[in-house]
């Protein structure tokens, strides 16, 4: 049971990645039809038709992927995956990266910012985080874009196991239309912060939201 499942604004940086983790591994989420969501499940890997030459977004956020997939039920998403991959691959990842949008105290200017976004394998953006009723909170949450080298670790290499949560995702969402929250709030899962390597955050974070332990 998350013990705060909306995030009260009050005890958040703006700036934070919060994520169900051990300390070996990572689960991330994604959205996906069924005749890729359903082998990928079955067989803890992606099936041959899941393209690894092309961006892939994966999102440690349970809440903001119920937000991007409107909770299993949007169409090309209702096959929801809590994917488990390595932590040394999620971090490879994050020291790889390039913020998708330009910050002078991070970058420089907008040239070297460009060149950079041109040659990162992983691409990041920091988007409001979503309450249970998915609507935006003040602070942020990570999404990680994974271009085709990074995508090919993720695939071949990172994934430690799949799950299929879209039963779980839909009762949830069921609880919250018939106005049982707490009962809703009950079943999400626990994410904690996620503690990073320095030269992981000196990447991803703008200076000035770094929290004191990011």
């Amino acid at each position: 049971m998350n013990p705060n499942p909306d995030h009260a604004a009050t005890s958040e940086p703006r700036y934070r990645i919060r994520a169900v983790h051990t300390d070996a591994t990572v689960t991330v989420y994604q959205a996906y039809p069924p005749d890729i969501g359903l082998p990928a499940a079955r067989d803890a890997a992606f099936p041959a038709t899941w393209k690894r030459d092309r961006m892939t977004w994966i999102k440690p956020s349970f809440l903001w992927m119920m937000y991007r997939c409107g909770w299993g039920r949007k169409r090309d998403q209702g096959v929801v995956l809590a994917i488990e991959i390595s932590r040394s691959g999620f971090e490879w990842a994050l020291r790889h990266a390039c913020l998708s949008h330009h910050i002078p105290g991070l970058h420089g200017d907008r040239a070297a910012w460009r060149e950079a976004v041109r040659t990162s394998p992983v691409r990041v953006q920091w988007d409001p985080e979503r309450d249970l009723d998915l609507r935006p909170l003040p602070h942020r949450s990570l999404q990680v874009g994974l271009g085709p080298e990074a995508a090919r670790r993720y695939a071949d290499e990172w994934i430690v196991g799949i799950r299929d949560v879209t039963p779980p995702a839909r009762e949830i969402h069921d609880l919250m239309r018939a106005g049982r929250r707490e009962e809703a709030a009950a079943l999400l899962p626990e994410e904690r912060p996620l503690p990073l390597p320095d030269d992981a955050v000196a990447r991803i974070v703008p200076p000035v939201g770094r929290p004191a332990h990011a």
